[in-house]
């Protein structure tokens, strides 16, 4: 394994990982929620009118924030190598996960594991391996 030192950028990460576990502790502490965005924005779209307005925070603060970063630094070039059909199958299968599991990483790999939520432990060690099994087959079994 080696490590692409032009794009490696811990700092840049550093920042982020701080900043999503900020963000966590301040909705725990501030409104007594999880930070899972399946059910943030599940929550979003049937809530009572009174939960909406920090749900559609949080929503708004998360499309935002790749315009604020911009104004730092430029944004790294996205590629997506794969065609339309195969990342709608992709989006369709991760929902199906975040039903089954009851929750999403962030939810349950962020705000579960800091919680020390034995349920949480198994639904990230099974998306993570779930992830690792598909990536090795798309790539090094079909040669995608």
């Amino acid at each position: 394994m080696s490590v692409d030192l032009v794009h490696f950028t811990p700092v840049a990460a550093l920042t982020g990982g701080l900043l999503i576990g900020f963000a966590a502790v301040l909705l725990v502490l501030g409104n007594g929620r999880i930070a899972g965005i399946s059910g943030i924005l599940g929550g979003l779209l049937n809530a009572a009118p009174a939960d909406r307005a920090w749900r559609a925070a949080f929503v708004l603060g998360l499309l935002a924030s790749p315009w604020l970063f911009k104004l730092f630094t430029p944004l790294p070039m996205a590629t997506i190598a794969s065609s339309f059909p195969v990342l709608v199958a992709a989006g369709l299968l991760v929902g199906l996960g975040t039903r089954y599991a009851s929750g999403c990483t962030s939810g349950h790999g962020v705000c579960g594991l800091s919680r020390g939520s034995v349920r949480s432990l198994a639904a990230t060690v099974t998306f993570m391996a779930i992830g690792f099994g598909t990536v090795f087959v798309t790539r090094h079994l079909l040669g995608g």
